[in-house]
């Protein structure tokens, strides 16, 4: 299995915030953006591993700014860490300024899915090579981040966090 770099994940996917996608204050529906971000995660898992993939966990998600009706939005989706046979898929969000047409950051999110075969069982998954600096970043933080949610799920005891140990000794 050929190992693989983070961009060629890279899945990058164009909304623009419809009336029936917004809130009584004429913003963007949480779970609007949640099934968005979803869908571009499970695409770039698929890129990624070259199978079925399902979404196993959704790690952490922020919604730092509101956003208007009628905004543009870009999401991009890629793969920040491959285990044996789950992925962490970033996902950036960004709005584009109706008037200035200037993109900023509004939100992000971090998606856990899981490559299966035809029966529905894990597979494995190709390993990935992180190139740029915001990549390897991602990478190096992915297993603190799944050690904590293991945790928090009941599925590792702290002691067995050695990525999390190493933060604190």
């Amino acid at each position: 299995m050929r190992a693989k770099t983070a961009k060629e994940s890279l899945t990058i996917q164009t909304q623009v915030v419809m009336p029936n996608d917004t809130n009584p204050m004429g913003n963007l529906f949480g779970g609007q953006l949640l099934l968005w971000m979803d869908i571009v995660a499970s695409v770039s898992a698929k890129r990624h591993c070259e199978s079925i993939t399902v979404t196993a966990s959704v790690n952490s998600v922020s919604f730092n700014v509101p956003i208007e009706g009628s905004s543009i939005l870009t999401l991009e989706a890629k793969v920040s860490r491959a285990f044996k046979t789950s992925m962490e898929i970033f996902i950036d969000v960004w709005v584009e300024n109706r008037y200035a047409g200037k993109k900023v950051k509004c939100n992000e999110a971090i998606y856990t899915f899981v490559a299966l075969d035809m029966y529905g069982k894990a597979i494995e998954v190709p390993e990935l090579i992180p190139e740029t600096h915001e990549e390897k970043a991602r990478y190096n933080g992915a297993l603190r981040r799944k050690q904590l949610s293991l945790i928090l799920a009941g599925k590792m005891k702290p002691h067995e966090a050695t990525e999390l140990k190493a933060l604190f000794t």
